[in-house]
């Protein structure tokens, strides 16, 4: 068999479009439809030498959670993976040089960690869904991108027969979880929320939501439980800092209330001041260490800008000097 080890530029030009065309895929929130859902589940079984599972379709992966005999990794969602996905990986793979692979993999490795790892991180962190107890559409869909383009782009044989089965359980179901007799398989969320950085993101309510109403709070990427979730960022309390004990929500909520509301919020106390600067420091316990800010007044429209500075730092002056590189205040030539 002759190795493809390279791309023509008209071939190189449309990686980026097979990525599209599968992220596309895989963040569908249309319906899905049960019969051609049956089909797909029907013939993966099939392949497998399964008898056809009685089907179970739940409005969510939660409900489907709280339906389903939970386990280790069955052995009917290995068998799926490794005669479909991973069969698949490796009769492709033969045909196409290391290097190549390589090039090609930017595919997988871009759509990955959006598809699948932030959505099974979101979902299976709120649900305590561990990966081996179903098959995520998600996961298969930064594969499929790649057989996809080396099947339809590079002309590569397979077996057609499996990444037909392949391609249909990611276009018609949700995350589905077979067993030997039964398999349940989830709705496609009605709501999918990200920012422009496809990272999850929606400011007072979900990022993720299914038609049973189970719902997963996320800001840039970060879960929120719902008592900040269900509040628009703009609404959010520097009161909370007092109580929040996990660091990455203690950073989202300083991040979002900014720290000329936390000063003025929890009574930040003045310890030096300097012209139109003044150091504070918030005794509260908001963060593991003491934070000290300093505070800049314009002089000539008495905007408001606070920084953080290095808790040690107990005067103004030496605050300055730390916030412009070393530069002694009294050497500004002009001071804004």
């Amino acid at each position: 068999m002759k190795l493809i080890n390279s791309l023509t530029p008209s071939q190189e030009i449309l990686i980026p479009v097979y990525r599209e065309k599968w992220r596309e895929i895989a963040l569908s929130t249309e319906s899905i439809n049960h019969q051609k859902a049956t089909v797909a589940i029907n013939a993966a079984y099939q392949i497998i030498s399964y008898l056809h599972p009685r089907i179970i379709f739940c409005d969510s992966p939660h409900r489907a959670l709280k339906q389903m005999e939970r386990g280790e990794r069955n052995k009917v969602t290995n068998r799926l993976d490794k005669k479909l996905r991973i069969e698949l990986i490796e009769e492709l793979a033969k045909q196409v040089g290391g290097k190549l692979r390589s090039d090609v993999n930017l595919i997988w490795s871009q759509l990955r960690p959006q598809l699948w790892g932030q959505l099974m991180r979101q979902i299976s962190g709120e649900i305590g869904l561990k990966l081996g107890e179903g098959i995520q559409p998600e996961l298969w869909a930064c594969n499929a991108s790649i057989f996809d383009f080396y099947i339809s782009v590079l002309s590569c044989s397979h077996d057609e027969k499996k990444w037909q089965i392949y391609r249909d359980l990611i276009l018609n179901c949700g995350w589905f979880f077979p067993f030997e007799n039964i398999c349940y398989v989830s709705a496609r969320p009605d709501i999918l929320s990200f920012d422009n950085q496809q990272r999850l993101h929606a400011e007072g309510s979900p990022a993720i939501q299914f038609r049973d109403g189970f719902s997963i709070y996320a800001h840039h990427g970060v879960r929120l439980p719902a008592r900040y979730g269900t509040v628009h960022p703009n609404q959010w309390q520097a009161e909370w800092l007092l109580t929040e004990d996990n660091a990455e929500l203690r950073r989202v909520l300083i991040q979002e209330i900014g720290y000329v509301r936390i000063s003025q919020e929890l009574q930040a106390k003045e310890l030096d001041t300097w012209q139109e600067y003044t150091l504070l420091k918030i005794d509260n316990s908001v963060n593991l260490e003491p934070i000290h800010l300093l505070k800049m007044t314009c002089p000539s429209t008495g905007h408001i800008h606070v920084i953080r500075v290095p808790p040690h730092i107990g005067l103004a002056r030496a605050a300055i000097r730390w916030v412009n590189w070393g530069i002694n205040p009294e050497d500004f030539s002009v001071q804004t």
